[in-house]
């Protein structure tokens, strides 16, 4: 595999996407940095097929990065490959208002054929190539000019391994005829509103206690107004104020600016200054939630009590036992949270659709409705359903 110079100029990188752009797909990786900004600060793209692989520096001089997003958000011809790649996703949703597709994630693909629930890319590699990744240059200031050799070196690493890695996952994935499974997961993966954020919604993010019209209509409006403070001063929300001071306000808001020095979690000089005066703004005309925003009373159905948390735990034990006979990752299945809610008695659930119905949820439902009990076959636990017993 050819591996180029770091790119920096607009033209080398148009020719290479040119290239890239004509083959079956291509590995992305970003470096970027967040710790100080509100908007994550790209600082390096690495991207590479079975036959060359490059690093791109967004932070040179008069580069036009066009090339390279018009290849990840326009070209459908190309698969574009990741590695737990939200967080890239998310990178290039914000500069271009698109996400990368078609897509495909090898940590989601590997929940389909191994019980590997969040596999590292470190243990991917491991797994796959039997090689170990330096990990020295893993929490570098990735925004400090001029890059390393050892850096670019390590950086490159993530598409080269992958390029390698892909056509393997995706050999193993045919023969086990589960790549239809990764459908929907992908492409949830590759939905913008994923990453839309709405300054309106950021409340729904806050643990706050009650259903108080009140306290959650002043608790949306605060947390909507810290949202457009943040992204305009381009720094992270908590350092405007942090989730549990913002609830506090809510529900116990201050008179007068004078009293937000008392805030614990605020400092002094909000007592006077403009945020603290624009915070109260935002108080004075907070309106209380509407009935068609109000939390339900209860997400997971009705109270699940002692025997349907047993019967969730038994739901729990199930899916280990399945997730073990055929070889995936619990979660690609289903979560707690969803089992508890087929045990309060929900069924419009996603475990009860599709292949996950098939695979899983099909004997989860007979087992919270008595036609499914747990046996013991040469000392190992299995299934048995009660029709075959009475037969």
């Amino acid at each position: 595999m050819k591996i180029h110079d770091l790119i920096t100029t607009t033209d080398a990188l148009a020719d290479l996407c040119d290239r890239l752009g004509k083959g079956d797909f291509v590995c992305v990786d970003t470096e970027f940095m967040r710790e100080n900004t509100y908007w994550p600060e790209l600082c390096l793209v690495q991207i590479g097929d079975e036959h060359e692989a490059a690093a791109i520096d967004p932070l040179a001089e008069g580069i036009d990065l066009k090339p390279l997003l018009d290849l990840l958000t326009e070209n459908e011809d190309v698969l574009k490959i990741f590695h737990a790649g939200s967080q890239d996703v998310e990178i290039f949703y914000n500069l271009t208002g698109k996400t990368p597709h078609p897509i495909f994630d090898t940590q989601i693909a590997m929940m389909a054929i191994s019980q590997s629930e969040q596999i590292g890319y470190a243990n991917l590699v491991e797994h796959w190539l039997d090689k170990t990744i330096d990990k020295g240059a893993r929490f570098t200031d990735w925004s400090r000019r001029p890059l390393t050799d050892r850096q670019l070196e390590y950086a490159i690493g993530d598409v080269t391994y992958l390029a390698k890695i892909f056509p393997r996952i995706l050999k193993k994935l045919m023969k086990t005829d589960r790549g239809m499974w990764l459908n929907a997961e992908m492409e949830k993966l590759a939905d913008p509103e994923n990453y839309a954020i709405e300054p309106d919604k950021a409340w729904k993010r806050i643990r706050a206690q009650g259903r108080n019209a009140q306290v959650l209509g002043r608790l949306k409006a605060v947390a909507a107004w810290r949202e457009g403070e943040a992204q305009h001063k381009n720094i992270p929300r908590g350092r405007i104020m942090r989730d549990e001071t913002l609830a506090d306000i809510a529900s116990h808001p201050p008179k007068k600016q004078a009293d937000l020095a008392k805030v614990r979690g605020l400092s002094n000089a909000w007592k006077d200054n403009e945020i603290g005066n624009r915070l109260m703004d935002v108080l004075e005309n907070a309106e209380p939630l509407p009935d068609s925003e109000m939390p339900a009373r209860n997400s997971r159905g009705a109270p699940l009590g002692k025997e349907g948390a047993l019967v969730a735990d038994l739901l729990k034990l199930l899916l280990k036992i399945r997730a073990r006979e055929i070889d995936v990752a619990p979660r690609l299945l289903t979560r707690s949270g969803e089992l508890e809610q087929l045990a309060a008695g929900v069924r419009d659930l996603p475990i009860l659709e599709g292949w996950r119905r098939e695979v899983f949820g099909r004997d989860a439902l007979d087992l919270v409705e008595g036609k499914l009990a747990f046996a013991v076959e040469k000392g190992k636990l299995k299934m048995t359903h009660i029709d075959d017993v009475e037969d």
